[in-house]
């Protein structure tokens, strides 16, 4: 046991360590006004809900003006809320409201790009010297002629081709959503002063979105095997994340990156004592396995990945853990069998790693993936796209095989409307919701889960109680068993007073282990199960997505 590193934690235990953080997709979460699409006074109405499931701070997706191209993270107005969700002292009462209860509130910050509705960027179209131009980056071209055959992460080519100006402008999103160009220093003043002004106002911190993408490699950069290499962690990039977190160093707040193209090795540099931010989302770990058609996540590239992030920031730096966002499909329909069960086998693996945990709305409830019929019923824009794409590309292919293989992985899944009752639409709304709800909600919504003892949300209650109550679990050391085990996610927790064993068998098939010759198998005590109590023993046999939690006392 490391005592150095547990009495270095405790000497910067900072708030957002202990906490467990739940994000809202406000579009999907409750609908207050009955317009079809949730808002920021239905989040208010269900404060006292995540009150009692226990979190501790919510990260907000965008709430900003936007065209909504990208539901709105191509921003218009970085202060301005969306009509769609209401009203600026509609936020500030949320806030206020949220934190008479103990609950913190960050915000998405997107500055990798803005709208090009944004009034920074129709200037900038207008001509070559405007005073905006250089808020974004442009290049000579023709529309037969792009200065680059880089490929954007929604399709298509990086850059479009501007007729007013004869030059094209770079974009790693949509083309609605031109990049900002991080060389201006005018330009990040402006974002400066943004940021400054939303902490003024009193939010709790930043996720970050994009973040590792703000710097470029220079245009002739050839690509080999990664064809997003040109504009992920590029050289250069620590300059303006220390002016970032220059910023946020002055105030009490946490910040999370979204940092694609950050390795486990370099994720020290981004949250460690020193670092940019205090941790990042890995989009590594989200790995897939089956024929084209199938959905499944892949059980050993997750505990890999997970296992390398946790020792590459035993010593120094922090993880954010999560098993589902606004961009993944539904964990338990991935990586579990859409059951109770295995929900329940997820959310043991998720709340006791070390780290700080994120639920994604409805993540609670094991709420499953949506089954779509139709292209119609699609609303992700990157989605659509590659519906179309595979067409094209596959024209043997019917709608039908198409839409099933596209959906596969698509964000829709996760943004149906959270399920509250079993009245119409959920509870979600008294109309029709801006996207289907899931036909299962009459067994699966929180008001049932809620008077059920057994339930998916009652079991997420006690493993956060379980997590906040047990400073092993939140600081102790990460240690993985059974390395090699196709199925079986099993690992300890350790620190000079105590050690927890957590197992689960990520399958549907009953699995025997033999744990002998990696603890001593007694003087164990079974704390929290999703099965019958058993006791430790050689070997053990798991039924299907079984988790089981023991302690054991030094």
């Amino acid at each position: 046991m490391n005592n150095l590193l547990i009495e270095k934690n405790n000497q910067t235990d900072d708030w957002w360590k202990k906490a467990v953080a739940y994000q809202i997709y406000p579009r999907s979460f409750y609908d207050s006004n009955n317009d079809g699409i949730g808002d920021l006074n239905g989040i208010r109405e269900k404060l006292p809900y995540l009150k009692e499931l226990g979190i501790d701070f919510i990260w907000l997706n965008p709430i900003y003006a936007s065209p909504n191209v990208d539901n709105g993270y191509d921003i218009s107005d970085y202060q301005a809320i969306h009509p769609d969700f209401g009203t600026m002292a509609e936020f500030e009462q949320l806030l206020a409201e949220a934190h008479a209860l103990d609950i913190k509130i960050i915000m998405d910050l997107v500055v990798n790009h803005t709208s090009d509705q944004h009034p920074w960027f129709l200037e900038a179209r207008q001509s070559k010297d405007n005073p905006y131009r250089d808020y974004y980056l442009w290049e000579d071209a023709t529309a037969d002629q792009l200065p680059n055959n880089w490929q954007s992460f929604f399709g298509g080519p990086t850059w479009t081709y501007d007729e007013t100006t004869e030059q094209a402008y770079f974009h790693v999103f949509a083309k609605e959503q031109p990049d900002l160009n991080w060389k201006n220093p005018t330009m990040r003043a402006a974002i400066y002063k943004m940021i400054r002004w939303w902490l003024n106002l009193g939010i709790d911190g930043f996720r970050i979105d994009a973040i590792s993408h703000i710097q470029k490699e220079p245009w002739d950069f050839e690509i080999t095997d990664n064809q997003w290499a040109p504009f992920m962690n590029v050289s250069g990039i620590d300059d303006y994340m220390l002016e970032l977190k220059a910023i946020f160093d002055e105030y009490d707040i946490v910040t999370v990156g979204e940092a694609s193209g950050v390795s486990s090795e370099e994720a020290v540099a981004w949250t460690g004592n020193d670092g940019y931010v205090n941790m990042i989302f890995e989009l590594e770990h989200c790995g897939r396995i089956g024929e084209p058609g199938q959905q499944k996540g892949s059980i050993p590239h997750l505990k890999d990945t997970l296992t390398r992030w946790q020792n590459s920031l035993a010593d120094n730096g922090w993880n954010a853990l999560y098993l589902e966002n606004h961009d993944t499909p539904r964990s338990v329909s991935v990586y579990g069998d859409g059951s109770e069960k295995s929900a329940k086998a997820l959310a043991t693996l998720l709340l006791l790693m070390k780290g700080t945990p994120f639920i994604y709305q409805g993540q609670e409830l094991g709420m499953i993936n949506y089954p779509f019929r139709s292209i119609e019923e699609v609303d992700g824009k990157d989605t659509l796209y590659a519906y179309q794409a595979l067409l094209e590309e596959q024209p043997e292919l019917t709608s039908e095989e198409a839409l099933t293989i596209t959906m596969n992985w698509s964000r829709d899944h996760s943004r149906t409307p959270f399920q509250w009752n079993t009245e119409a639409f959920g509870g979600f709304s008294k109309t029709t919701p801006w996207l289907a709800v899931n036909p299962n909600f009459p067994i699966i919504n929180a008001q049932y889960e809620l008077q059920q003892p057994h339930s998916v949300v009652n079991f997420y209650k006690q493993l956060i109680t379980l997590r906040k109550n047990t400073d092993t679990l939140i600081h102790g050391t990460y240690h993985l068993l059974l390395k090699n085990h196709p199925s079986i996610y099993a690992f300890t927790r350790q620190s000079d007073t105590e050690t927890w064993l957590i197992i689960t068998n990520l399958s549907t098939r009953s699995v025997t282990i033999d744990l002998s010759e990696e603890l001593t198998l007694n003087d164990w005590q079974l704390i929290l199960t999703n099965n019958q109590k058993l006791s430790l023993s050689h070997p053990l046999t798991l039924e299907r997505f079984d988790a089981l939690v023991y302690r054991k006392r030094h």
